[in-house]
């Protein structure tokens, strides 16, 4: 006598799946700035800007115009500089650092928690689940961001004196629109990270460890940047990821430049559609659920 045959559970609507995507978003973005880990950071991020404006403010000596790293001898003249060149700092290493960090740990986390597997379980799907762990890290990028600009612009208004911003091009913009540049700036910067986030979402499908793959997101960017400053491959430098990440100096200008900022996009953009078809791919085939 034959056995009747197993019922099938029914697939989860369009619409269910996703009210599925929100929650797991939302939750997401809970676990991400629940964390001490994320604020640790994000305190460590906004003291980039306050060290360098007390290093200024103390030190006795004043720099002459065009003297030191690049907006430095700008902070003393307008504290809202104080946000450009701590961002100009911060961009070669702490920030590729942070970045590495909740990116590294995006699947690889999970993974060595052994809650992959319970996270896959949901009618989610992979790609859904990788979408928003990308987000998530994306997310903190551009709270990490504004912070930097928000504790420049605060510090510099206590510390020295603030008001209309001369900008590289000689032209002077008001308070208001100064803010506006910094937002922008901002923006920029993590559209900037966009693609380094891209690999370590992939390196992180390759591990359970996550600081491998945090090591192997912070090796990558290093050896763009090494690459970047060699000109004997100056064939390869519009391609590597790390390339525009200082041109933000361009939105100080008037009219904003938008050569290097639209090909900036376009390039992390590129590093997106191919690191996060990779992560898929590997996901897509990794075993989880044994």
């Amino acid at each position: 006598m034959s056995q009747p045959d197993a019922p099938t559970l029914p697939r989860p609507t369009r619409s269910v799946r996703a009210a599925l995507s929100v929650d797991l978003m939302l939750s997401e973005l809970q676990v991400m700035f629940t964390r001490r880990r994320t604020w640790a950071m994000l305190a460590a991020i906004a003291l980039i800007p306050i060290l360098l404006a007390l290093a200024v403010y103390l030190s006795s000596e004043r720099l002459a115009p065009g003297e030191g790293p690049p907006f430095v001898d700008r902070v003393t003249q307008n504290g809202l500089f104080t946000g450009f060149a701590a961002m100009l700092l911060a961009m070669p290493l702490f920030l590729p650092l942070t970045v590495s960090v909740v990116s590294g740990d995006t699947i690889a986390g999970e993974a060595g928690l052994g809650t992959l597997r319970y996270l896959l379980l949901s009618p989610v799907g992979r790609l859904r689940l990788l979408v928003v762990k990308y987000l998530g890290t994306l997310a903190f990028v551009l709270a990490g961001t504004f912070t930097l600009m928000l504790a420049g612009a605060i510090i510099g208004w206590i510390l020295f004196p603030t008001g209309p911003v001369t900008l590289l091009s000689g032209d002077v913009i008001g308070i208001g629109e100064s803010l506006w540049r910094m937002s922008l700036v901002a923006f920029y910067t993590t559209v900037s990270m966009t693609g380094m986030l891209a690999i370590g979402l992939f390196i992180s499908t390759l591990t359970t460890i996550p600081v491998g793959a945090m090591t192997g997101v912070l090796i990558a960017s290093g050896v763009s940047q090494i690459l970047d400053n060699l000109p004997q491959l100056a064939i390869i430098h519009e391609w590597l990821f790390t390339h525009y990440w200082l041109d933000f100096a361009d939105i100080l200008r008037q009219p904003i430049e938008l050569g290097s900022l639209g090909s900036n996009a376009l390039l992390q953009l590129g590093y997106v559609a191919l690191f996060g078809a990779l992560a898929y791919g590997r996901l897509s085939t990794k075993d989880v659920l044994s």
